[in-house]
């Protein structure tokens, strides 16, 4: 637990600890669920959690003229948790939804085409959110546990997410920001730590594939060329990417193992849909057939001719109209 700019920087299980232990005399009722958009992943060094903070509460303070720092909590992509807002003070955080609320700020961008969520990040902010729900009786349901995408700007009224909204926390929050997402995807995570069961994420899909260009390549255990080494994968592997961060690519959809993206190429995935498909030596029917798929079979683009694609590293290709993308 450190403690700079008077913000505490604390882990899941110290904030678990740390928020029982906090006398707080006004009635909260709801947890607000928020992404910062800006800062974002790329401006996360991994060791500037107090100097981000500190930049939302001057930008707060100084532009808004808010009286302090928005949020009660920001949660970082490394899974840390910083303290904000005095818990006495209702936040800044939802115009005309704010009284009675703990405001969550999550750092990055969670739009469609920002940032990829850490694994780590997703089970900080269910820990988190479940922590609060503990400590005050939320009950974890989208009557108390609210994203800022369901209130409307101009009135503050609850519209669900029409009228003028934003798309706070994210399009991709936990595979939406509608309540519908918020249901199925998000709340039953808090519910099941906050029934004292095991955080279980689940395996999400991978968001691209890629192939091996090195003759061996190394497996990490962190995002860094200094991390321990756990694995290694020989040229033209196919790789199942579930994350992205600063050049890195995390492989497994449960577990921290890291490749470096310098050494793996996009591949695009897809399936026959014809009932044979002829697979020839080159990227046209002048070209040898080499064999053949078959319905339904899988198979990776490693390169693309015209309507043609390569479906091995050797020569080895079929045409794309009778293949179905993912």
């Amino acid at each position: 637990m450190e403690k700079k700019f008077g913000f505490t920087l604390l882990t899941p299980a110290e904030f678990e600890r740390w928020i029982t232990q906090q006398d707080v005399a006004r009635t909260v009722l709801y947890v607000q669920e928020h992404h910062t958009w800006s800062p974002s992943y790329q401006h996360f060094t991994g060791s500037n959690h107090f100097d981000l903070q500190k930049g939302m509460q001057n930008f707060h303070k100084n532009v808004n003229g808010w009286l302090d720092i928005g949020q009660h909590f920001s949660i970082f992509p490394d899974g840390k948790i910083v303290t904000g807002r005095n818990l006495e003070l209702s936040p800044a955080c939802i115009y005309g939804f704010n009284s009675h609320s703990i405001c969550i700020e999550n750092v990055g961008n969670f739009d469609a085409g920002g940032d990829a969520m850490r694994a780590e990040h997703r089970e900080a902010i269910v820990r988190v959110t479940a922590a609060l729900c503990r400590r005050f009786r939320i009950p974890a349901n989208p009557d108390h546990v609210v994203y800022h995408h369901w209130f409307d700007l101009r009135t503050g009224a609850r519209t669900d997410g029409s009228g003028m909204t934003k798309t706070c926390p994210g399009t991709t929050f936990f595979g939406g920001n509608t309540v519908a997402d918020a249901v199925t995807n998000f709340l039953p995570l808090v519910q099941n730590v906050i029934d004292g069961k095991p955080y279980t994420p689940p395996p999400g899909p991978p968001i691209k594939y890629g192939y091996v260009t090195a003759d061996w390549l190394n497996v990490r255990q962190r995002p860094s060329a200094n991390s321990r080494k756990m694995n290694v994968t020989p040229v033209g592997s196919i790789l199942r990417i579930y994350e992205v961060y600063n050049g890195w690519y995390r492989i497994s959809a449960t577990k921290q193992e890291w490749v470096s993206g310098r050494y793996v190429k996009d591949v695009r995935r897809a399936a026959v849909r014809a009932a044979v498909l002829n697979v020839r030596s080159g990227p046209g029917t002048v070209f040898d057939i080499m064999g053949t798929v078959k319905k339904n079979d899988e198979v990776f683009l490693y390169e693309e001719s015209g309507s043609w694609g390569r479906i091995s590293l050797d020569e080895r290709w079929v045409a794309m109209s009778y293949l179905t993308f993912e």
